[in-house]
């Protein structure tokens, strides 16, 4: 480190950058954290002086200034609230491992960290814990133990990884796609589908539903069987060198098919993918790669709704309240081709959230990570569901839909905007269509 900053000179955050905050405070009212505690520090202008300050030397980089750098979710809402413009998003994804290399994690933190980065992005482990996690239910010991009173004295952290298990069925963790997907009438474009680490293991019925799809409308899709995890926890949690390896990695295997378009059901994976050519801009050999391959990136809805729909869609009648993925509306800015997919269902009702700028507490891993702030806002999201009376709630993400169902208190049906598609264009009432 120098004299002149606390930050080391690996991409630290641009004095540029910094200076284009006025500190003006739109941003406060979009921020979850400072709406749920009211504290200067832990909002984005609050933040910004803090990283303003270590910029130039007059604070450290210490465990109070991790603190309220780490109790961000990343939601990026404030970006498109900021009259000035700032890059909120390029700030954060320059400090957070700037914290990770030179700030001490307290024990139970590192733990819990270690943890997640040891099963999450590896789908085979992944499955494992999944059995374990059925097989804990189904035996009855989760009823056991939450009657003993065992769960409530666990650790926060633990106790939000228990709760957020999904209901998945044995049968379906061990599903595999097809290698390649036919389109259905004449070929419009031939795409590649990412699987995902958490979702072709506790999702996999929405990737087979987004294959169905796309092959309905005429795409002819690839799944590549070599795939791996794509990078997003680990760039979101600022472990930049592990993102770029994993970033590297799936260039290289996507680069072997050649495709319109990479597409994705993840609001978290296809933010991150899309900014491949920011993390691997210093590295000559990937560099242009990664540019092309980030400007390849699609979300399912962007694919739909450049194709006028061909196949046929049955009548579903239901009240469906779209939550947006932080990820996709506000890092991706994709907010109307979702409810615009929804909406092509003859006999569907699309109903916006009170309160949709304020995260749900996923973010990647902030669920486990910051336990308490999550379930408050979890719960703060619930309600406002709740309160527009929905049969349906639909979100791109796999992470809300964890987190929406671990805090809904009414029996509602969860689903990703693809799967209602997939239900009416296959004539099945909406559930059944994961058959």
């Amino acid at each position: 480190m120098t004299e002149r900053t606390s930050f080391d000179s690996h991409r630290p955050p641009s004095r540029e950058l910094l200076d284009d905050c006025v500190h003006c405070g739109f941003c406060l009212p979009t921020c979850p954290t400072y709406v749920i505690n009211g504290e200067e520090m832990d909002s984005p202008r609050g933040r910004i002086y803090l990283m303003d300050l270590a910029e130039r030397g007059e604070i450290p980089l210490d465990r109070t200034m991790s603190a309220h750098i780490d109790s961000c979710l990343g939601c990026l809402a404030c970006v498109p609230a900021c009259p000035s413009g700032v890059r909120y998003d390029l700030l954060i994804e320059a400090v957070r491992p700037q914290i990770e290399r030179h700030v001490p994690r307290t024990r139970i933190d590192r733990l819990v960290r270690r943890a997640v980065f040891a099963v999450f992005p590896h789908p085979a482990r992944l499955r494992v814990a999944a059995v374990a996690g059925l097989l804990y239910r189904r035996l009855g010991l989760a009823a056991s133990l939450r009657r003993l009173g065992v769960v409530r004295r666990l650790p926060a952290q633990v106790r939000a990884a228990e709760e957020l298990l999904p209901p998945v069925r044995f049968r379906s963790l061990f599903g595999r796609m097809d290698a390649v997907v036919p389109a259905v009438g004449e070929r419009r474009m031939r795409v590649a589908l990412l699987e995902g680490c958490a979702q072709r293991v506790l999702f996999g019925d929405v990737n087979a539903a987004t294959a169905r799809v796309l092959a309905a409308e005429g795409c002819e899709v690839v799944v590549p069987r070599e795939q791996q995890c794509c990078g997003a926890l680990s760039m979101h949690a600022g472990r930049e060198d592990e993102a770029a390896r994993r970033a590297r990695r799936l260039i290289d295997t996507f680069e072997r098919h050649e495709v319109d378009a990479v597409v994705v059901n993840v609001a978290g994976c296809g933010s991150s993918m899309k900014e491949y050519g920011e993390l691997l801009r210093d590295d000559p050999a990937y560099a242009d790669r990664a540019a092309r391959f980030a400007a390849s990136v699609r979300d399912v809805s962007e694919v739909l709704a450049q194709l006028p729909p061909r196949a046929e869609r049955h009548r579903i009648d239901a009240r469906i309240a779209y939550h947006d993925a932080c990820h996709l509306g506000n890092a991706q800015g994709i907010r109307q081709q979702p409810r615009d997919l929804l909406r092509s269902v003859p006999g569907v009702e699309v109903t916006d959230i009170p309160e949709a700028s304020i995260c749900c507490g996923s973010a990647g891993i902030y669920n486990l990570v910051q336990p308490d702030a999550a379930e408050e806002l979890g719960r703060r999201k619930a309600a406002a569901i709740e309160s527009t009376a929905p049969d349906v709630v639909a979100t791109a993400n796999a992470g809300c839909l964890l987190q929406v169902r671990r805090f809904l208190t009414t029996d509602v049906t969860l689903v990703h905007p693809i799967q209602v598609v997939d239900a009416a264009i296959r004539g099945v009432p909406l559930g059944e269509e994961r058959r």
